[in-house]
């Protein structure tokens, strides 16, 4: 596998281009509709939903602590990984770059603190219910 394949680049319309090799795609229907949450990772190893599940719960306690890096944009948010490409329209990002530290992508007219509660409840339920 190379690299490129190995790493998932996120791209927004400011002309952002970063590397990450965990990302978890948050929609603004998933405040309502927690299934449109969607995850990619660089590995596809058997403990990949539990990374995902110490993502969004870090990435939600840093938010509280204020120690969260959180980007705001207007426009799409696409995510590219080899040949698969996701898009979000209007929604979050939350992503862990190569050296572990997390980020997030967020539209402007979305509120953090919501959309951060909403994907620790999701990830967290995946985990303990195995959905």
């Amino acid at each position: 596998m190379s690299s490129e394949e190995r790493t998932i680049q996120i791209i927004t319309d400011t002309d952002m281009r970063v590397d990450s090799v965990g990302a978890i795609l948050v929609p603004e229907i998933a405040l309502s509709e927690p299934g449109y949450i969607k995850t990619m990772t660089a590995s596809m190893e058997a403990y990949s939903k539990h990374e995902f599940f110490a993502m969004a719960q870090m990435a939600y306690f840093q938010y509280q602590d204020e120690e969260l890096s959180i980007m705001n944009v207007d426009g799409p948010i696409r995510l590219q990984q080899a040949e698969t490409v996701e898009e979000i329209a209007c929604g979050m990002v939350i992503y862990r770059d190569a050296g572990g530290e997390l980020h997030v992508v967020l539209h402007n007219s979305l509120n953090p603190k919501k959309m951060l509660e909403a994907t620790n409840r999701y990830c967290t339920r995946w985990v303990r219910l195995d959905i």
